[in-house]
């Protein structure tokens, strides 16, 4: 059965439940979201499909072309599912303390077990909290920046045609995005040989657990099929921590590690 917008699940949920309602869904051909591709940052194709036909692609009982993943930011869980706020906390009171402010996004995800986000760092203090699935993520520390390379890419955007097959689109009017072109799980090292001094963490978060991800950790994160998270993300504050690590940034372009 092909999984369209609109098209509600016939063993989903009623109408009146988080299933009908429409969410931003990533769509990729191998998986692979906001990451290099060639000599391009490609973003992914964006639909909008009703939560029940997400699941449904999960769970075998209808396709649809490419990788779905549900990852869109800026707060999608309070934006697109408010139905699903009385099932959780709306932050985490033990960081919210910690840190002495609320969290600026609560986001939702659910996805293929393909989808992968490839290797990047945020300006926020993450709790990253499993609901169902496992997570898997490859972590760097800030300091291992010197070893970890960036370039400069002509930003682009998946199209998804009415075939169901994939095209690349520049982005003309956007300027080049900065992003690390490495595969820490197959790195050319060849290519990238600094690299082969950092020292990556494994960490995997199971069902009911949390992981608390501090702002700029470079990290790589691959899923379970049909796992299912909520993050809470917290600004950072600009202190030392951000110094040191924009004197790094500096020091590793000035000496061409890049």
């Amino acid at each position: 059965m092909p999984c369209s917008t609109g098209q509600p699940s016939r063993s989903g949920p009623s109408p009146t439940s988080a299933g009908s309602v429409e969410v931003s869904v990533a769509v990729t051909p191998d998986g692979y979201a906001d990451a290099v591709r060639g000599d391009r940052f490609v973003m992914p194709a964006e639909r909008r499909l009703p939560l029940s036909c997400v699941l449904d692609v999960l769970e075998g009982r209808a396709q649809h072309p490419g990788v779905l993943y549900v990852q869109k930011q800026c707060s999608n869980l309070l934006t697109e599912l408010p139905q699903l706020l009385p099932d959780l906390e709306p932050h985490v009171p033990w960081a919210s303390e910690a840190l002495g402010k609320m969290p600026d996004a609560v986001n939702f995800w659910l996805g293929e077990a393909a989808a992968v986000t490839s290797l990047h760092k945020d300006h926020y203090e993450n709790l990253y909290c499993v609901v169902s699935g496992e997570k898997h993520f490859l972590l760097h520390p800030p300091s291992d920046r010197p070893f970890i390379p960036y370039e400069l890419y002509p930003p682009a955007t998946y199209q998804l045609t009415e075939e169901g097959s994939f095209k690349v689109v520049d982005e003309e009017a956007m300027e080049k995005v900065p992003w690390i072109p490495l595969d820490p799980l197959a790195p050319d090292l060849a290519e990238y040989p600094s690299y082969s001094q950092a020292q990556a963490l494994h960490c995997t978060v199971q069902t009911g657990e949390m992981l608390y991800l501090p702002a700029l950790w470079f990290h790589h994160v691959q899923q379970s099929h049909g796992c299912m998270a909520v993050n809470f993300w917290y600004d950072m504050e600009y202190d030392l921590k951000y110094s040191y690590f924009q004197l790094l940034d500096s020091l590793t372009k000035a000496s061409g590690l890049n």
